[in-house]
């Protein structure tokens, strides 16, 4: 568990993660629409918001001058992938539906940005041994 938490705290592995975690998001929503094929629409689908997520990496790297490792500029990838995800979806003649964009905003927070606080957790959780019990 120290080895995944380890590689999640630096910017390649942080990074590798927030992409994987916009492309499983796409694919379980290609998925549960019964669509076509699996692999070319999930990408088809996670493009403009892997781009999107890339642009929050960058603002983020830009304006801060740190990776968006924690919570806080997790909060700036996750916006910007969401508003440039469905940006280039409405540019490129793709679905904006309200309903869709409510859903990638809680499903993309959790995953963009729940994602580091467990991390952050596991930062912080103490090495507690054990617990002892008593017997009587």
């Amino acid at each position: 568990m120290n080895r995944a938490l380890d590689l999640l705290r630096r910017p390649t592995g942080a990074a590798l993660a927030d992409l994987v975690l916009v492309i499983v998001f796409a694919a379980v929503g290609r998925a549960s629409h019964d669509e076509g094929n699996p692999l070319v629409g999930a990408l088809s689908t996670a493009w403009p918001f892997l781009v999107g997520t890339a642009v929050g990496w960058l603002v983020v790297r830009v304006l801060r001058r740190s990776w968006p490792l924690a919570v806080g500029p997790g909060i700036t990838v996750w916006f910007a992938t969401l508003v440039f995800g469905m940006l280039l979806r409405q540019l490129t003649g793709q679905g904006t539906a309200a309903s869709f964009v409510a859903v990638a905003a809680v499903v993309l927070a959790v995953f963009l940005i729940g994602r580091r606080a467990l991390v952050a957790l596991g930062v912080r959780a103490p090495d507690r041994p054990p617990a002892r019990t008593e017997s009587v």
